[in-house]
């Protein structure tokens, strides 16, 4: 490594929030989680409309376990700061 280059990666130094950073990751997890949950319930849905209402309320019950991971995961970072 040349000596400017190695200067410039000392010099170089990350601030800010990291748990920041790490819940937006981890958004993404629950995110997907959702969209299969519905995606498949629209089309399970279209193959049999008869159970609709079975569907239905294991869609709400799939997405709210989901959407608790996410609150979760934002709690954590006001819970431990970095």
């Amino acid at each position: 490594m040349s000596a400017a280059l190695q200067t410039l990666a000392e010099g170089v130094s990350i601030k800010g929030n990291l748990g920041a950073i790490g819940y937006g990751l981890a958004a993404i997890g629950p995110g997907v989680g959702v969209g299969i949950i519905f995606g498949n319930g629209t089309q399970a849905l279209a193959r049999q409309p008869e159970a609709a209402g079975l569907i239905r309320a294991n869609q709400i019950l799939g997405f709210v376990f989901c959407e608790a991971l996410a609150l979760i995961g934002l709690v954590m970072g006001f819970v431990y700061p970095s």
